[in-house]
């Protein structure tokens, strides 16, 4: 069965301010795996469970047209009223109804939502709307997130731990220990002989120490915990903001801190017709 999260209005616009989008080097790897199998022009991509349009935004220049796909009216809110290239356009719908034709998408690809779909659902309709050689591409990432800033590297995430820790209670029984085995269940799932599994992409990227805060934020396990005891969330949030500036030898959240997120996605082609 899907869940639906990350609805609010509030959430919604925490998201769009703070979630990472991918790395080009992993959009790259999806663009070529997509190349080896589709010769000529890209004709549509679609991004299920876009959210606020991060990822959908770096398809843009690689297709014809991209459409972004949310089942939350206030994620599509956000995502539509920022700037955005004029082939990209949004849409409600649920991943396992989604609003298109059989056989007309190049690419079909969630990054950091197909764990909550309906997997045998979705993929179903994703081989169903998936032109011959078309590719699905499911991105995601380890929620254990680095930092790093010189000397200290070692004692900063010391302190995530912690963070992280006093977080998993919140954890969602669905997702279970780690989303990254959640993706591995529906790689082995997906019927496609040709098909790839990677992880563990580190990729690196600089942002202010609030950035990280407001990132970890947005993740459900905070969400539950937030809905649960606000007060004591936000304490939570303050007490590792408070020690992580000291460790720094820092007193603003202003203060850049460099960010390793570990990446793993599947990637997979439907077959062309014989």
């Amino acid at each position: 069965m899907a869940q639906r999260h990350f609805e609010g209005k509030e959430h919604a616009e925490s998201y769009q301010r703070y979630r990472v989008s991918p790395p080009q080097e992993l959009v790259d790897e999806v663009l070529n795996f997509l190349r080896k199998r589709i010769q000529g022009y890209l004709d549509l991509a679609v991004d299920v469970g876009c959210g606020s349009g991060q990822g959908t935004e770096l398809l843009a220049p690689h297709f014809l047209t991209v459409v972004g796909i949310d089942v939350s009216p206030a994620q599509l809110e956000i995502a539509s009223a920022k700037e955005h290239a004029p082939n990209v356009c949004y849409r409600q719908s649920p991943a396992e109804e989604l609003p298109f034709e059989d056989d007309v998408a190049d690419l079909v690809t969630s990054m950091s939502a197909a764990h909550w779909f309906d997997h045998p659902r979705f993929l179903r309709e994703a081989d169903r709307i998936l032109r011959p050689g078309g590719c699905l591409a499911l991105l995601s990432y380890t929620m254990d997130f680095e930092l790093e800033y010189g000397e200290r590297t070692s004692k900063l995430n010391e302190i995530c731990q912690e963070f992280y820790a006093a977080l998993h209670p919140f954890r969602k029984a669905y997702i279970g220990s780690s989303s990254l085995e959640v993706y591995k269940k529906i790689y082995d799932s997906v019927s496609y002989i040709d098909k790839e599994w990677h992880e563990c992409l580190r990729c690196r990227m600089i942002m202010p120490l609030s950035g990280f805060i407001g990132l970890v934020e947005t993740f459900s396990t905070y969400q539950d915990f937030l809905e649960k005891d606000p007060v004591e969330a936000k304490r939570l949030s303050q007490t590792i903001t408070d020690w992580l500036l000291e460790e720094m030898g820092a007193t603003s959240t202003d203060t850049e801190v460099t960010v390793v997120v570990k990446y793993f996605y599947l990637l997979a082609s439907k077959p062309q017709k014989s």
